[in-house]
This record gives C-alpha cells, structure tokens and sequence, in this order.
C-alpha cells in the first residue's frame, strides 16, 4: 500500500491548496509531479526548502519528482508576489546555475536507484529552456496564445496587484505572458513525461491552474492534470522566512558556512521549531510528538531547536559539517582550545566571532609586551592597571589559553590562520584583533 502523500503533508503543516480529485489520483497510481525552480542563482537558499522537501515526501510515497530548473523563464521573471522584474540571465550562467542547483537537490532526491514495484520513480531534472529556445514568437502565439484568454489571464491575483498599483513599475507584456509560459511547461511535460501534477509555492496557484486549463483546452476535457501547492513559510512574528540581517542563508557553504547554517535553525523560537521539524526534516511524526512533548517539559534545553538544526544540517551538508558547527558553537560557551580555533577555516573563524568588538594593528606592531599591545595599541583594557590585575587573576586568555605573563612578547607565531589574534577577558568578553 502506497503511503498518502497528501496526508503526509497534511501532518506536517505543508498543505495549502490542492485541486479536486489530486488525493485520489495519488492513491490510485504513482504519480509524476513537477516542481519549478528558478535558476538566478547557482545555489538555492532556504526560501526553497519547502518545495524541495515536497518533492522529497512524494519520492518517499512512491512517487515520481521531477525538478524544472527555469531556464527560459529564468530569462523573463514571474510577476507572481513580486514588485519588479529580475535581472536576465545569458546561456552560460544559466547552465553553470542549473549544476550547481542539481547537486544540492541531489541531496534529497534520489536521482540513481527509487523504485517502487519494479517501475522507477528516480528523479530528474529538466530545464525549460531545451524546449523553449527554438520555439518562435509566431508558434507559441499559435499553438498556446489561442487557447487562454486575455479575461482568463487578467482575472489572476498575481496580475491584478501588479496592475492596481501595489507596485511602482506596472506589467511588462514580457512578465504578463509569464502564465501562459509555466502553462506550457506543464503540458510540455505531461506529454513528454507523463508529468500530472504540478507542486510549488501558494504564490503560483494561480500560474498552475492556468497550466491545467491549458492542458484541457489543448487536448481536451478528459485529459486531467492537478495542481497542489504549499503555505509561504513565515516566521512567528510574521516575517519573512529565511531573511537575517546579512541576507539570504544559502545551502551553498561557501555563501553560508554550516556553522553559521546551523546557527540560524538553532536560534528560532519555540513556536517555529515546532512547525519548522515536521516541514524541514523527514522524521516520523511519532518522533517529532516525542520531542515536542519533552521540549515542553524544559523548553530551556531547545531540544527541538537542537535536534531541528542537526538534521537539516545533516541533510544540506554532512555530518562532518555539522560536527565542525557544534564545535564552533562550543568554542564561544565551552573550553574549547588554540587547536580547536586552528582548525576553523576563515569564514567560519569569522562567522563564530561575528559581533565581538574589533581592533585592527599593523604587523610592524606585533612584538610588543602584551599588556602594551592590549592597552595603548588595541585597548582591550582601558588601563595596565586592570589588565594586571585580571591577568594575576588569571581571567585573560589568548587565542582560548590562560595568558600568564603581562610581559610576555605577542609575535607572529601567536596568529591564528597569519593574522587574528583572540583576546578575552572573563568568560565571556571576546576581542577579535586583525594584524593587517
């Protein structure tokens, strides 16, 4: 027996709309389902997590995921929950985005081996822009422009905004065409992959829809096609998912460390670990009621939290990431030593330390006693007279060991990675000094 995509989805606070008779269709056979995805980008960020966590369940029900890298659209922009049009991309940059972006979702498709009673529900990727890029204007205006009406068009909420005024710039004619496009994908792949049901964001219901009526109009009434589509995650203060003050946390660890990945998933609030367990990882629902109910039990232990940013950690990265995340977390809390800093590489270095107070010097500087260079040249304390006496107290540390000797000469060989040196003072006051 097939397990029910959509009830899993319904557990897990990822269902929003979904057109009659989906369910049933899920249950009776296995289904080929699309997801659209834009490549301006040569890595998603987690704003993408739920689709791409929608296409992992429906794999994990039996089911077929088909990832669409926009392509061609990706070349136009989508008016839907947009104030502005994008940016176009060329050739090149879409293609290097599109391998960048199947890497990580390899992750969490199985591309190689799924299958489900002998037929294959392995993942692919497709790009729209292989059928788009020899289609002319005169073809499309013929073969897909005649089958839905400008009143069709007009009457969706994405189009209405943009024309009401909520946004400065109007409707480009290039992004009011955008529906029919998406409609295009999809009956391109329904007849090329037998694809039948579309997933994606609330926010492109009304460009789905428009898809299934396309399919309809095109090949006729008995021909069914289904949309389905999930919540816009939102933060409990009703903010925006997945934005901090310093961007976008991207999967790609060289825009986000895992440290700092791990970081973000550990610090939301209770209320959103809880919704963000059962979207964001594939635990079962009886674990997840487990940990919800001892997360009650002593909230200030963030069991959820933790257990929330080990798995997507795991899952995006490794568990060899997420042991470097929590060893880097421990060095701000723990006794963690100069090897352990060592260790670090730079960004996560600086990730770690990111809102510490700053000194720069200049390398001629170094070579000074100690209690010159963190008093006159990088005032780590505001007189001799109080570093000597924390130093005899022994509540001064160098780059995480005790600093015994107010005297002894700071060198180049004190540098962690050639140029930081890390001050602190009692447990918690660190200083990042850079040696230029």
């Amino acid at each position: 027996m097939r397990k029910n995509f959509v009830e899993e989805l319904k557990w897990r606070g990822m269902l929003a709309q979904m057109m009659p008779g989906t369910e049933e269709l899920l249950q009776k056979e296995m289904v080929t389902a699309y997801l659209g995805t834009d490549p301006t980008a040569d890595s998603l960020h987690i704003g993408h997590l739920c689709g791409i966590m929608m296409l992992r369940h429906l794999q994990r029900c039996g089911h077929r995921p088909v990832i669409l890298v926009g392509g061609a659209t990706g070349m136009i922009g989508d008016p839907s929950g947009k104030s502005q049009e994008r940016n176009l991309l060329n050739d090149e940059t879409l293609r290097h985005n599109q391998e960048c972006i199947k890497a990580q979702v390899a992750k969490f498709l199985d591309f190689e081996t799924s299958s489900e009673g002998g037929e294959s529900n392995k993942a692919l990727m497709v790009n729209n822009y292989d059928w788009m890029k020899n289609f002319t204007f005169l073809d499309f205006a013929r073969e897909v422009g005649k089958h839905i009406t400008v009143n069709y068009m007009m009457a969706k909420e994405s189009v209405q905004q943009r024309l009401n005024g909520t946004a400065r710039d109007g409707l480009s004619f290039t992004e009011f065409t955008y529906q029919l496009l998406q409609g295009y994908d999809f009956l391109y792949l329904y007849q090329h992959y037998g694809v039948k049901l579309q997933l994606g964001g609330n926010d492109q219901w009304g460009n789905m829809t428009t898809g299934t009526e396309l399919i309809r109009r095109t090949l006729g009434n008995e021909v069914e096609t289904f949309a389905l589509t999930c919540p816009l995650i939102t933060k409990s203060d009703g903010k925006k998912f997945g934005k901090t003050e310093s961007g976008n946390i991207w999967l790609d660890p060289k825009r986000t460390t895992p440290y700092r990945f791990y970081q973000f998933w550990l610090n939301v609030s209770d209320d959103d670990a809880e919704r963000y367990i059962k979207i964001f990882t594939s635990l079962e629902k009886d674990v997840i009621d487990a940990l919800i109910e001892e997360h009650k039990q002593d909230p200030g232990r963030r069991v959820l939290q933790k257990r929330l940013a080990q798995e997507v950690t795991v899952m995006v990265h490794s568990q060899e990431a997420l042991d470097m995340a929590i060893e880097a977390s421990n060095i701000l809390f723990g006794k963690a030593t100069k090897e352990a800093l060592e260790k670090l590489d730079e960004q996560t270095f600086l990730d770690v330390f990111d809102g510490v107070e700053k000194f720069e010097i200049s390398r001629d500087q170094l070579g000074q006693p100690a209690i010159e260079l963190f008093t006159t040249v990088a005032p780590v304390f505001p007189s001799k007279g109080e570093m000597r006496k924390m130093v005899q107290g022994g509540g001064v540390s160098l780059n995480k060991e005790k600093l015994t000797d107010q005297n002894r000469a700071i060198t180049a060989e004190d540098l962690i990675d050639g140029k930081y040196l890390l001050a602190q003072k009692g447990k918690k006051n660190y200083y990042l000094v850079t040696v230029k």
